[in-house]
């Protein structure tokens, strides 16, 4: 791959050295300023095409923002990322427990609210920021790469994991639910360790506290063992179900939002936006908890299936359309068929890297057999 190093250069030198050695040293080719020497075209211009040439762009902030370009009305750096932005994958490094000038803290806002997201870590050292970017570029790399595992097998016990869900779930209002298998399917945990109450402590703590949260503060949690599956839930709301494979299933409320709860009718819909906003907050669980448990990547693979639990005659709107008409709807007249459900796989570090395009690849096929 050619990977662009995109930062200040003036008084940056040993972080953009760390970067390219780490780039280096995964035998991917480094693309930076320093290498482009003398050209007929302006230093802007060769940055930017250096850019466009790029598979992937390393964009590494600290505390200063740089010179405003007469041509452009923002720093060389700023410019390079709007260049990137929408076309290329970024893998972002902040510098922490330094003061930023105005412009430049307003310039990694900018870039950590950008809703496509990117991948985000923080350093304070070369070194660690050469360890950061190793790791980065590599997980990209897995998350970009074909597998040789049996996909197919992974997906059928996903859709039965998910099945086993919707038979035993009675939810009162339009619920989410998302199961993840991976792959190769072996076991992870022991028994003792499933029944830790470290991990359930864990796994509330996260699910509890940390943006995107699952659980309700206003609501009580009860860990419990079922079978060879540890249940963290919490009454009539979110469900985390953890299996001694890795295997994970959750229940996720739907009506968190006022939009999405009954209207002047006493008619409820499923919100779009509400569906995503699960979907995402489910996807970077997942990533985590398997990060937890297996945190030297034995499972490679994951697959993943979600469903709607919601009334036959319940539709599908967005947010705008329920703002718009809040005591009007279309009807869906399912007449008791199978609830939507759909599916994907790809491989583990997806999780990470293309949380936000996984959540609508699973979202969108759900919409349209709703809608349909």
């Amino acid at each position: 791959m050619r990977i662009f190093i995109s930062s200040l250069i003036g008084g940056f030198e040993p972080f953009r050295a760390a970067a390219r050695s780490a780039i280096a040293a995964l035998r991917h080719e480094p693309v930076a300023a320093e290498d482009f020497g003398s050209q007929a075209s302006s230093p802007q211009i060769a940055c930017l095409q250096g850019v466009r040439s790029a598979d992937l762009v390393v964009l590494i902030l600290g505390p200063r923002y740089g010179v405003v370009q007469g041509s452009s009305g923002v720093s060389p750096t700023h410019e390079e990322y709007l260049e990137a932005r929408g076309k290329k994958p970024i893998l972002m490094f902040v510098q922490e427990g330094v003061e930023r000038d105005e412009p430049q803290a307003k310039f990694v806002l900018e870039v950590g609210d950008w809703q496509a997201g990117h991948f985000r870590a923080g350093f304070k050292t070369a070194d660690e920021l050469r360890d950061l970017v190793t790791r980065a570029v590599h997980d990209y790399q897995l998350a970009n790469a074909a597998g040789p595992l049996d996909t197919r097998a992974l997906s059928t016990a996903a859709l039965a994991l998910l099945s086993k869900a919707r038979q035993n779930s009675r939810a009162a209002s339009p619920t989410l639910h998302v199961g993840l298998v991976g792959g190769p399917i072996q076991q992870l945990l022991r028994p003792a360790e499933l029944e830790a109450p470290d991990l359930a402590d864990a796994i509330h703590q996260r699910a509890l506290f940390v943006e995107p949260k699952l659980f309700s503060r206003s609501k009580g949690v009860d860990p419990s063992i079922m079978g060879s599956a540890l249940v963290v839930e919490q009454e009539r709301g979110a469900r985390i179900q953890l299996s001694e494979d890795g295997s994970l299933l959750l229940r996720l409320p739907l009506s968190r939002t006022e939009g999405s709860r009954q209207n002047g009718f006493g008619m409820l819909a499923v919100i779009q936006e509400d569906v995503l906003r699960e979907l995402a907050a489910a996807l970077s669980f997942c990533a985590w908890l398997l990060d937890k448990i297996d945190s030297t990547q034995r499972i490679t693979h994951v697959a993943l299936v979600a469903s709607i639990e919601a009334s036959d005659y319940m539709g599908w709107r967005t947010q705008a359309e329920q703002d718009a008409s809040p005591n009007s709807g279309t009807m869906r007249m399912a007449g008791g068929q199978q609830p939507p459900i759909s599916s994907t796989d790809r491989p583990r570090a997806a999780l990470r890297f293309q949380a936000a395009e996984l959540a609508q690849d699973l979202m969108v096929p759900l919409r349209r057999q709703m809608k349909g």
